[in-house]
């Protein structure tokens, strides 16, 4: 048994683009959650929140003892600092606990109503310097640049302890990676005129591409896209996370905003046992070989060790999920007395003894063996395409919640 630790545990920091996420971060263990406003945020393409549903986010974390911080970090225009000043102003009202931010007229505004903030990761910061200037704007917590490795991380943290500077450092520890420096890529804008440093990136680095030779002589050609040449694989740490635990960083982030519900609830789950275990003293090999085979479970693009010792390494295995998602119905009325949904199959059909997933608006990602089916109080061990069926659940399922089947990834399946 491994000495247990007894310094503060780093806040786990989980994103939540939907209610789903949201809720499913808040039930997998996250001590905090991200999350943005409709309209100016890094991620428009996920579903966001009105700003009139603010307060409902927060009642909701507050409630149940986790933080919610606003992500504000998106270039901002002259033409937009009332509505800035409008939401900033909400977020005040509803006892949001900080607003991550990089845009000067964000802080500004936010420092005159009293708000917390956090620093995004699209300020670079790499340095103490720069680490001590933003802690003087009144900056509370600053996300440090991807490029940073551990060494720089420990000496930023040692040398802000000795000159007691009061910022705390935050760190990405699963996620994807940008191909440009902390996602301030022009490749969206000039391909499609959607700007990432709006939230509107496309991705257009993670397609496939055909590559043709220059000159009139010119006649090769070659595709690429299949290993990504312009796209690096997705973070994951958890091969050497006692050594994140001692890097010095308050706060560890997962990227994801626009994953799915029960993406964010295997990776914020596993962080959750890890974090939880180092402190026990139990964070062995086995047990990081463990959660790691279940986060290749979820959905990557194969996983590296980021920036953390330099350049990026492939840490081997994983190179997609191993498992997918297939949709096959929805949730007409759950009794709660027996554990029961009724589900309408409209998609595809189900067997006994296969695992599904239950997610919805306000019922976090959950999965279960399905064990017991019935209909018209006849015991089934087959479901077809276009019926419905009694399906007991471990947990309590909602009216609209849709039901996926999950199964193995066939080889040689698309992601």
């Amino acid at each position: 048994m491994r000495k247990a630790h007894t310094h503060n545990k780093p806040e786990l920091v989980s994103p939540a683009g939907s209610w789903a996420s949201l809720t499913t971060a808040v039930d997998s263990g996250a001590d905090a959650v991200y999350f943005g406003i409709k309209g100016l945020n890094m991620r428009k393409s996920a579903e966001n929140f009105d700003l009139l549903q603010m307060e409902k986010v927060m009642d909701l974390v507050h409630s149940s003892g986790r933080k919610g911080y606003l992500a504000l970090n998106v270039l901002i225009y002259d033409r937009e600092t009332q509505k800035i000043e409008k939401i900033l102003k909400e977020a005040k009202r509803c006892g949001v606990d900080a607003v991550i931010l990089w845009d000067m007229s964000v802080l500004t505004i936010a420092r005159e109503l009293g708000l917390r903030t956090h620093l995004s990761t699209q300020a670079s910061v790499s340095n103490f310097e720069a680490l001590k200037l933003y802690s003087s704007l009144g900056i509370s917590r600053a996300v440090l640049a991807r490029e940073c490795t551990l060494e720089d991380i420990r000496g930023i943290s040692e040398r802000a302890q000795r000159e007691v500077i009061e910022c705390g450092i935050e760190c990405f520890i699963h996620g994807a990676m940008c191909v440009s420096v902390s996602g301030r890529c022009f490749m969206s804008l000039g391909s499609f005129a959607k700007s990432a440093n709006r939230g509107e990136c496309l991705q257009p680095c993670r397609r496939e591409y055909l590559i043709t030779e220059k000159g009139p002589d010119g006649d090769c050609s070659y595709m690429l896209g299949e290993d990504y040449v312009l796209s690096p694989r997705d973070l994951c740490t958890m091969g050497f996370f006692e050594k994140m635990m001692t890097s010095g960083a308050e706060a560890f982030k997962i990227e994801g905003r626009m994953r799915s519900a029960d993406y964010v609830g295997a990776v914020t789950s596993a962080y959750r046992e890890a974090i939880d275990a180092y402190y026990e003293g139990n964070l062995t090999d086995v047990l990081k070989s463990r959660l790691w085979s279940r986060l290749g479970r979820a959905f990557n693009r194969g996983f590296s060790e980021g920036f953390y010792f330099g350049r990026p390494e492939d840490t081997g295995g994983v190179s997609s999920r191993d498992y997918e998602k297939i949709y096959i119905g929805e949730v007409r009325k759950f009794y709660k007395k027996i554990g029961v949904a009724e589900v309408r199959f409209t998609c595809g059909p189900l067997e006994r003894g296969q695992t599904i997933l239950v997610t919805g608006k306000t019922t976090p990602a959950s999965f279960a063996r399905v064990e017991e089916m019935e209909i018209e109080h006849t015991r089934v061990d087959n479901v077809a395409k276009g019926e419905s069926a009694g399906v007991r659940l471990p947990f309590e399922a909602r009216p609209r919640d849709k039901v996926f089947l999950w199964v193995p990834k066939e080889k040689g399946g698309n992601d």
